[in-house]
């Protein structure tokens, strides 16, 4: 069974750091010009990462992911049968 994974975005002062933050987790992006990297960790220790990356004295701040919380299946939207018919809408 896969553990499930969620995504956290760390924020740093230097990118030379970047090799130890890749240690807590997998690694996906790291930007140059902004100064951030996205990491991607087992739901159930985030928690737990999370403090140990604030520890360090080049990590600026951590933020987690929603994606897992956010619903995604949508209904259907139905048109209204008022609008099917009118036809002075482009006027």
């Amino acid at each position: 069974m896969r553990p499930k994974r969620q995504g956290m975005i760390v924020w740093f002062k230097h990118r030379k750091n970047i090799k130890q933050i890749r240690r807590y987790g997998h690694l996906i992006y790291a930007s140059r010009k902004l100064k951030y990297a996205v990491l991607y960790v087992n739901q159930d220790e985030i928690e737990h990462i999370e403090q140990k990356l604030l520890k360090h004295h080049f990590v600026r701040k951590v933020d987690h992911s929603y994606k897992p919380f956010i619903r995604t299946q949508f209904e259907k939207a139905k048109p209204d049968s008022e609008k099917r018919y009118d036809y002075k809408m482009g006027i």
